[in-house]
């Protein structure tokens, strides 16, 4: 018989965590000692190690539970979903990782050429896939981050003072 504590620790996980996933139904509830201690078996050890596995692929709680509760149901079905979803991810990543390169880029060449402007930079962010509400998560989290380099920033695309003081007022305000 095992502890909700030595329980957490065979599979690296929080007391808390243990009592949690007991809360949603993904473990069933422990039994009590005399001493009304939770006492998991090996069987609980083996259905949380389950879990464990099942969240080490990305899977949803939800899901998690769905695989458990019904076994007669398609769990390939669920893991080819997260599949997609995770080359779905990747490809946004790998977006990031394009749109940095051309900022890095970018950045290079301000030195040598100072009429970046805002139209070049937005031709830079469409054409590295960024949309409208792209370029608006970009911009609150440059102001949430770093409000005088975001200043500096837009100064350097050779904004008008008025539409700078815009784009910062509707930063901050779409961050809170």
């Amino acid at each position: 018989m095992l502890t909700v504590s030595k329980l957490a620790k065979r599979c690296g996980l929080s007391r808390s965590t243990i009592l949690y996933y007991e809360s949603l139904g993904l473990l069933r509830p422990a039994r009590r000692t005399a001493s009304n201690y939770r006492s998991y078996t090996d069987r609980d050890l083996q259905r949380l190690q389950q879990i464990c596995t099942y969240r080490n692929a990305g899977l949803s709680l939800e899901d998690i539970q769905s695989i458990l509760e019904r076994p007669e149901s398609d769990a390939t079905a669920i893991l080819k979903r997260r599949l997609v979803e995770l080359d779905s991810e990747i490809a946004v990543r790998r977006q990031h990782q394009r749109s940095i390169l051309m900022l890095l880029q970018a950045k290079n060449s301000i030195g040598r050429n100072k009429m970046m402007t805002k139209d070049k930079w937005v031709g830079i962010m469409r054409g590295a896939g960024f949309t409208d509400d792209d370029m608006q998560r970009w911009h609150r989290e440059f102001e949430r981050a770093a409000p005088e380099d975001h200043q500096e920033f837009l100064v350097s695309l050779h904004i008008e003072k008025e539409e700078i003081a815009r784009i910062r007022e509707w930063s901050r305000g779409s961050a809170e």
